[in-house]
């Protein structure tokens, strides 16, 4: 029987599985001799040990999509980060840390700003402006008025989408709205998660809809960029694409090259100052990772 992890904590994982149960099972011995560890997220083949106890085994991983280190996911369609407007207010590095993130490994990020009703309309349209002119979608949200949620439940259709953002954005509370439509497709699965030997926090997938599955993360505080070269970081800000090739230098860093017009886009108020004195801050970080 086919089916997806949507949850492993402590050796367990949680297969949904094509018959609609959620089997609580362990993985066969060879991917621990291979080293190769299941994820949440991965299509398997499982077979049922016991069918009264919903418990089984997986014996098979299918080829993965594309798999994520933080958080641990394999085979997203999609990213949704979502950021508060206040309340925490939002930390412009960490979200462009986690959109680098998402830009290396391909996934295509739609950026959620929460509780839009504690900010002012100067702040929502540049925060607005400024990510939407670098490629991205941006969604302006609230979840205590119930604004928004058509336009992510449209973005969500059909798709594998990781909510990730920092605790205390309001994360738990659009995800709650957006699934009380289906309260009762979910309802098996949240009874077998809710054991008490597994109360650990940890990604999981909740099906909401047909094809439709959310990859529900722990907030993060932090993010580092790891195993990269600052040479690489300008192919990872989507604004500075369409400078490509303008500059007068080849391989040009958009730092200290003269004829850089990347700079020039910059003065021209065409790319953000904050994007731009964030890709500064990270290539100096990079840099001086590098040195020790």
């Amino acid at each position: 029987m086919q089916g997806k992890i949507i949850k492993g904590i402590a050796g367990f994982y949680y297969v949904y599985a094509e018959d609609g149960n959620t089997y609580e099972c362990r993985a066969k011995g060879i991917f621990r001799k291979d080293k190769f560890k299941p994820l949440v997220g991965d299509n398997v083949d499982i077979t049922v040990l016991d069918e009264k106890e919903l418990e089984g085994s997986v014996t098979e991983i299918h080829k993965r999509k594309n798999s994520l280190i933080r958080p641990a996911v394999a085979n997203v369609d999609q990213a949704l980060v979502i950021f508060a407007m206040d309340n925490p207010k939002p930390n412009f590095m960490l979200l462009d840390r986690f959109l680098i993130m998402m830009e290396r490994k391909g996934v295509p990020a739609v950026i959620c700003f929460n509780k839009k009703d504690l900010a002012t309309t100067e702040e929502l349209e540049f925060l607005y402006e400024t990510y939407q002119s670098c490629g991205y979608q941006v969604i302006l949200s609230s979840a205590l008025k119930r604004e928004g949620l058509d336009e992510i439940e449209e973005v969500l259709q059909g798709r594998t989408t990781v909510v990730a953002g920092p605790s205390g954005v309001g994360k738990s509370s659009l995800t709650n709205s957006l699934q009380e439509e289906v309260e009762m497709e979910t309802g098996e699965i949240s009874r077998k998660l809710k054991r008490g030997k597994h109360t650990t926090r940890h990604a999981q997938i909740i099906p909401v809809a047909q094809n439709t599955f959310l990859v529900d993360t722990p907030g993060f505080s932090s993010l580092y960029i790891e195993n990269m070269e600052e040479q690489e970081l300008k192919d990872y800000f989507p604004e500075f694409r369409r400078y490509e090739g303008q500059c007068r230098f080849q391989g040009c860093r958009h730092i200290h090259e003269p004829g850089c017009a990347v700079k020039e886009a910059l003065e021209n108020n065409e790319i953000s100052r904050l994007r731009y004195e964030d890709y500064l801050e990270l290539h100096q970080e990079l840099k001086e990772k590098r040195r020790y």
